[in-house]
């Protein structure tokens, strides 16, 4: 029952938001009392705090499985991309966001959390493309991760990138390429223009 209900409380978090999602909300799509939810939960907080670390474990485990059959650092990106957006229902209420805002002290440990795997997965993919001619060899691949954290971070700031100017894939697209555009060789930019080109929403059949 508890796999249930952070699963139920993992979707409705998602789809509309830390903050107006309640236990009642949860126990009615659930068809069970709020009693039961209860014994496995002391407090909504901490229904938040277990949901939160087990979808950053899913995602984990789904950026390893990418990485494992990516065929280049640059395809693989956009791969991840693509990934976390889907899981994180294109961020439509800006989970993160709201999880800064109303459970700071959730957001800061899965902020630690989350820069440790991103961190070294990023810094796998620079070297990558380093070996492999794709990326520029004199970047600093630990300053070019912690940009593109800070980055990846920065741009779900809704105070800055409002919901009403800016398209959540629109915005994640466009840093994406900012980021590479920034690191790659010629072979590199042949590669992502190829990639940019054949994945646009019009060429799609």
């Amino acid at each position: 029952m508890k796999e249930k209900i952070v699963k139920k409380a993992e979707e409705l978090f998602l789809t509309l938001g830390f903050k107006s999602i309640t236990m009642d909300d949860i126990a009615n799509a659930m068809g069970i009392s709020k009693k039961t939810i209860y014994t496995h939960f002391a407090n909504k907080t901490k229904l938040v705090e277990v949901v939160t670390f087990e979808a950053l474990d899913h995602i984990h485990q789904g950026i390893d499985s990418i990485k494992e059959i990516s065929t280049n650092p640059i395809e693989e990106l956009y791969q991840i991309k693509m990934f976390v957006m889907n899981y994180l229902k294109n961020e439509k209420v800006s989970p993160q966001f709201q999880l800064k805002k109303y459970y700071p002290k959730i957001y800061d440990l899965l902020n630690i959390k989350q820069f440790e795997k991103m961190n070294s997965c990023v810094i796998d993919s620079l070297k990558k493309g380093v070996e492999t001619g794709l990326f520029r060899a004199e970047i600093n691949l630990d300053f070019i991760s912690r940009i593109y954290f800070s980055g990846t971070n920065g741009i779900r700031d809704i105070n800055v990138f409002p919901d009403n100017l800016f398209d959540k894939h629109y915005i994640f697209e466009s840093y994406l390429e900012y980021h590479l555009r920034a690191i790659v060789t010629n072979k590199g930019l042949n590669l992502l223009n190829d990639y940019l080109n054949s994945n646009q929403p019009n060429n799609v059949t």
